[in-house]
């Protein structure tokens, strides 16, 4: 988080959408110039955003509401403070929403200005994994989201905010030491973004949970490489090779290549809500429907295909 003047700040999560926006304008105006997206150049700031505030921004937050914050916790914190859907630095956005805000935005979108909704789809998806790169990454710089304890890891990392997930045993040794060197942070111990605080403040905290910790897969790296980076270049090999695809193939490739390394990735994150069925997590259920869904935009991709031949 940058502290700019006053009470303005910049935060990671904030910057790596604005990056991810920046990104996708620039690829997206390249593929326009070239007749690979069916929006007009001219038309592309207004669609872009738009589809940051209704589509990812609201997407993104309404999704973590209702997959994680409801279930957590019920309806009854909503209703004692009705504005927390907004705070997305209270707990954050979806993934999952964020892209089923996008395929609402986008159908809207096609209808009004009479476009093939798969064919404004295909753009998107083209450029999308850029900005879940780079959100990857700022969960990572933030310590945030992440993954399962790694005996012996060489790249293994430890993040102040698992203070939760440690052993009893480490969490007393570690109050324990608090109480002795740095009494001042003992109460950042009960709220894990505080106690992440109190690490990048004190050289002492630091130190106590530099010799307790687990170390811990850095598993927002591996989902920057793998929904990001990689599916990035995945997409943008297919635009480029099959310009002339029947529209909606693209979305289709991305939706199961997405849900594929989402369920991977997944077995070394640590689970941010009760596992479903008490075997997966929540992110690798949602990313079953993912699957059927890119299933069916690939086979009416082939049917269109088969009709126009």
């Amino acid at each position: 988080m940058f502290e700019l003047f006053g009470p303005l700040k910049l935060r990671w999560y904030g910057l790596s959408y604005l990056m991810g926006f920046v990104a996708g304008f620039y690829l997206l105006r390249y593929l326009s110039r070239r007749d690979l997206w069916c929006v007009e150049e001219k038309k592309i700031s207004d669609f872009m955003a738009m589809l940051a505030i209704v589509g990812v921004f609201l997407g993104g937050r309404l999704g973590y509401v209702f997959f994680y914050m409801i279930p957590a916790e019920g309806w009854a914190k909503i209703a004692r403070d009705p504005m927390q859907v907004l705070r997305v630095w209270d707990g954050g956005m979806a993934s999952h929403g964020g892209i089923l805000g996008v395929m609402i935005y986008t159908f809207y979108y096609a209808l009004k200005n009479k476009v093939p909704w798969t064919a404004v789809g295909d753009g998107i998806c083209v450029v999308a994994p850029l900005g879940l790169m780079f959100g990857r990454i700022a969960n990572f710089i933030n310590g945030e989201l992440y993954g399962r304890v790694a005996h012996g890891l060489a790249w293994g990392r430890q993040f102040p905010q698992s203070v939760r997930q440690e052993k009893e045993d480490v969490f007393y040794a570690v109050q324990d030491e608090l109480f002795q060197k740095a009494p001042e942070y003992l109460e950042s111990m009960q709220n894990p973004e505080s106690f992440a605080a109190a690490v990048r403040e004190s050289d002492v905290v630091k130190e106590i949970v530099g010799r307790h910790f687990s170390e811990r897969h850095p598993s927002q790296l591996y989902e920057a490489l793998g929904e990001g980076a990689l599916l990035f270049a995945l997409m943008w090999y297919l635009r480029m090779r099959y310009p002339k695809a029947p529209h909606g193939m693209i979305t289709g490739v991305f939706f199961i290549a997405y849900a594929v390394a989402r369920v991977s990735v997944e077995q070394f994150r640590e689970p941010d809500a009760e596992l479903v069925f008490e075997l997966i997590t929540k992110g690798q259920f949602y990313s079953l429907f993912m699957i059927v869904i890119g299933v069916a935009f690939l086979v009416a991709a082939g049917s269109r295909k088969q009709k126009g031949a």
